[in-house]
């Protein structure tokens, strides 16, 4: 019987090798006849055969140059890979099957282009009005550039277009260019320049085969007629104030820059507001002063002289210290070089209300010019601010004619407030979960507005500076955001600070429950079961013995649980239960308890018997493969000529 079966199954595969012979060979590629690949990419040549179950393959180029690239055969396909695709792979390819006596080839030609990015415009300089510009259209990294063509446009108007035809002389990536001068007028103000390459790969569709680059135009026009306005004149007293007022034209609008002419020529910046102010002007101050219209393009400038006239000086107005409000304060006015000195009377004022005058009639036998003071201390309040401090002095020589009799200087008071009253809102509360927000807003009373600063306290003590904005946010928390978050309010007469603890609470996670010294242990064994928690801070730590009629609450230390001599009722699930105030976390084990009289060594006489079968059977079918094989070969199968081959 097993010898007919021998024969009925090499009858089949003869009839079986006949029908696939009988098929036509033939080979198929894919693509069919050429591919146009980008180099960088990844390009794949894949060839396939039909009429033959076990062809052989191979590749080569038209020239024999190396391949550059991987091959890998599966069944009745070969497939070429170029990883990346590079100047080299820009061959004809020819693949070769060979299936018997038969042989079939097939070509497919790769070429290559690069053209990864879209064009650049730059500009010769800024786009100024009647100024010629040159504009100029480059592509990087092209190839074959002799398909490239370039067009440079404004709004819809083409400036000029290019082809690159010359011949190339060796293959390489290129960066391509078209200039274009022209001049800027009020109308090119925003339109746009568009500059547009086109690759002429038509044979093949591919993409992309144009890229484009658009730049919104912006046109300048330089500063120019710069006008100064003096009020009241260029010619002062000693002692008054100044209006000066500078404007220029221009696009866009100049900025304006106020300057000193120093002696050397230099020039000292004064200020960047159109209004220049200059009060209690003294002697010094006369010189030339410069007002410029600056924009991108250009700058203009415009000068004023200013003469201030010299005469006896002024008294002078000085503070001890800063007006902070409910801080004593003492207030000193000086007339500088007096005669007499006997016939003199100072007044200080504030408003119009006299808070203290003083005459000084002992100093009637001095025959010198003297400094003369009227010192006063008061505590500044905020109804302050605003009123203006006046130093009258008073020299009464009604007889003589001279002017002026009096003079006097003014200083109008600001006073400040020390910060205070600073407070902290946490929104939605300094107790978080890890991963949600946080909004932190200070808020800090004071005169001027006090300056708010975030900062956060470090285990050192020292301040690690983080905002300076009123609203402190933190996104996505961590428990490492946990800690104190100072906030402070700060002006020139003082600080005040408020402190906030967030606290960053942490759900229990990385949690492990195990046995020692393993989940499968004997009856009188010990075991420890344990559960730990990588939670910081600590988690509650529960451990059960689950049951159908109900879970045991074990008595566990530190999250360890000890049987000792364990027995075979000690089996089953066991869980841990890690929690906090954020959420819990659950892990379960199964105990394993097996009794001592479990264990026997036994040999399964089956066992024996399906052993030996397995080493008759292996070898019989490596037989029956190899014989298969020599038959493909060959063409047809024999089984009396295969044992001849053995003789």
């Amino acid at each position: 019987m097993p010898r007919k079966m021998v024969v009925i199954f090499g009858a089949s595969h003869i009839l079986w090798m006949v029908f696939t012979v009988s098929q036509a060979f033939k080979i198929e590629t894919s693509p069919e006849d050429k591919i146009v690949a980008q180099i960088g990419d990844v390009a794949s040549l894949t060839c396939s055969t039909t009429g033959c179950e076990r062809p052989s393959f191979s590749w080569r180029t038209h020239l024999d140059s190396p391949l550059n690239g991987q091959v890998r055969n599966e069944g009745t396909n070969s497939t070429l890979t170029m990883d990346p695709v590079g100047f080299r792979n820009e061959y004809s390819y020819l693949c070769t099957a060979i299936c018997g006596s038969e042989k079939r080839e097939r070509g497919i030609q790769v070429e290559i282009y690069s053209f990864p990015k879209d064009p650049e415009i730059h500009l010769s300089g800024p786009m100024e009005i009647g100024k010629p510009v040159t504009v100029t259209c480059l592509v990087r990294d092209v190839y074959p550039f002799d398909r490239l063509e370039m067009n440079l446009l404004k709004g819809n108007d083409l400036l000029q277009n290019k082809d690159f035809v010359e011949p190339m002389e060796r293959r390489s990536l290129e960066t391509k260019s078209l200039e274009v001068t022209f001049t800027p007028t009020n109308e090119d103000t925003g339109k746009a320049l568009v500059c547009r390459a086109e690759l002429h790969m038509d044979e093949i569709d591919f993409k992309p085969k144009e890229r484009e680059t658009t730049k919104k135009l912006q046109v300048y026009v330089s500063p120019k007629n710069t006008v100064i306005s003096v009020n009241p004149s260029t010619r002062l007293q000693e002692g008054g104030s100044v209006t000066m007022t500078c404007s220029s034209e221009g696009l866009p609008a100049p900025k304006i820059l106020w300057n000193k002419k120093l002696d050397n020529g230099n020039l000292q910046f004064l200020s960047e507001n159109s209004t220049l102010t200059l009060i209690a002007m003294r002697m010094e101050d006369s010189g030339i002063y410069v007002c410029e219209g600056v924009n991108q393009v250009g700058k203009n400038g415009k000068e004023v002289e200013l003469i201030v006239q010299a005469f006896s000086r002024d008294p002078e107005i000085e503070m001890s210290g800063l007006l902070v409000s409910g801080n004593p304060v003492t207030v000193n006015c000086r007339v500088p070089n007096v005669y007499p000195s006997d016939l003199l009377e100072i007044e200080l004022l504030k408003g119009e209300s006299v808070i203290q005058n003083k005459n000084f009639l002992a100093d009637v036998d001095k025959k010198s010019l003297e400094t003369k003071s009227l010192e006063m201390t008061f505590i500044p309040t905020t109804e302050d601010t605003g009123e203006v401090l006046v130093c009258l002095a008073k020299l009464h020589i009604d007889e003589m004619e001279f002017e002026p009799k009096q003079r006097q200087s003014t200083q109008t008071l600001y006073v400040n407030v020390a910060p205070m009253d600073t407070t902290v809102l946490v929104s939605p509360s300094s107790v978080l979960e890890e991963g949600s927000s946080v909004n932190m807003t200070c808020s800090s009373n004071g005169l001027p507005a006090p300056k708010i600063l975030w900062s956060r306290q470090l285990n050192n003590g020292h301040l690690q500076p983080l905002s300076e904005n009123s609203t402190l946010t933190l996104t996505s928390t961590k428990m490492e955001d946990s800690g104190i978050y100072v906030c402070e309010g700060i002006n020139q007469a003082g600080i005040s600070r408020k402190e906030v603890e967030l606290i960053i609470q942490v759900a229990p996670k990385d949690i492990q429950l195990t046995a020692f010294p393993s989940e499968s242990v004997k009856e009188g064994d010990t075991v420890i079961i344990s559960c730990t928690c990588g939670n910081v801070p600590k988690t509650w730590i529960i451990l059960k013995k689950k049951a159908e009629t109900g879970d045991t609450v074990l008595q566990s230390r530190d999250g360890a649980y000890t049987i000792h001599k364990v027995q075979l009722e000690d089996a089953g699930v066991y869980e841990c239960e890690s929690k906090n105030e954020v959420g819990l976390q659950l892990r379960s084990l199964t105990l394993d308890v097996k009794g001592r009289g479990n264990y026997q060594d036994y040999f399964s006489p089956e066992l024996l018997v399906l052993y030996c079968a397995s080493s008759l059977i292996i070898p019989a079918i490596g037989m029956i493969i190899y014989f298969a094989r020599r038959a493909n070969m060959k063409g047809s199968y024999s089984l009396v000529e295969a044992q001849k081959s053995k003789v």
